[in-house]
């Protein structure tokens, strides 16, 4: 737990101060909206953009069906997102990103490959969470390669912290996962402990394999991956059930 987050539905909003500071789920980058980011905002966006409010989302309504759902929390460019909704059309995705021109590429991936289960929430996750998911609604979650903060005096800064998998947990179904994937073996063995350290969940790989879970089928390797696996850079799954 961080010094400056309290457990559960306590967690502080994501703004906050100079003294005291908020766990994020992102941190702030710059970048340029291609033009066909841009048309893809005015073509598909109306569709496949949620607003963010503080007030729980009607699924039903949002995706016109009702179907099990599960969250991705930061999804980059939409690469591993795109791919892994067209493998599973039975299921809905909400994707929480706030950068533009990631937003952007997603949206262009979903008009390309004509991908019908996605909802974007343009907002911090934590947010979302915290205001918008109503307790046991959520089938799934995936935190792929959230950043590692890797400098020791910065570690109180990473995404994966007791407080926000309590949160997680008591929005997830029984029977729910947490899917969390990264390429900094230090922030896998914070995750690893944070996620056994929570009573309500279960590590599906067990004692095995250090407890890291075999890369599931539906996560596809990203560019970026394949370049650090070139390179011989490890990648870490860790992949946990709600009990």
């Amino acid at each position: 737990m961080t010094e400056t987050t309290p457990p559960g539905d306590d967690l502080p909003p994501a703004t906050g101060t100079a003294r005291h500071r908020s766990i994020r789920s992102f941190v702030r980058r710059t970048g340029r909206t291609t033009v066909g980011q841009a048309k893809a905002f005015e073509d598909v966006g109306p569709a496949y953009l949620l607003p963010y409010a503080p007030a729980p989302l009607d699924f039903a309504a949002g995706y016109g069906r009702t179907a099990p759902t599960v969250l991705e929390i930061g999804f980059g460019m939409g690469e591993a997102t795109a791919h892994i909704a067209a493998l599973m059309p039975d299921k809905n995705f909400l994707c929480c990103e706030v950068h533009t021109p990631g937003v952007g590429a997603l949206l262009k991936r979903i008009s390309e490959r004509g991908l019908t289960n996605i909802r974007i929430v343009q907002h911090d996750a934590v947010e979302v969470l915290q205001h918008m998911l109503a307790p046991q609604s959520l089938d799934g979650v995936h935190i792929f390669f959230p950043d590692p903060w890797h400098k020791k005096k910065h570690n109180k800064r990473r995404l994966i912290q007791p407080p926000l998998i309590a949160q997680l947990v008591s929005r997830l179904k029984p029977g729910g996962y947490i899917h969390c994937a990264t390429d900094w073996q230090p922030y896998a063995e914070q995750i690893l402990e944070v996620l056994a350290a929570e009573p309500l969940l279960n590590n599906t790989a067990g004692s095995t394999d250090g407890g890291y879970a075999t890369k599931p089928h539906y996560r596809p390797l990203t560019k970026f991956e394949n370049r650090g696996i070139k390179l011989g850079h490890g990648v870490w799954d860790l992949v946990f059930e709600r009990v």
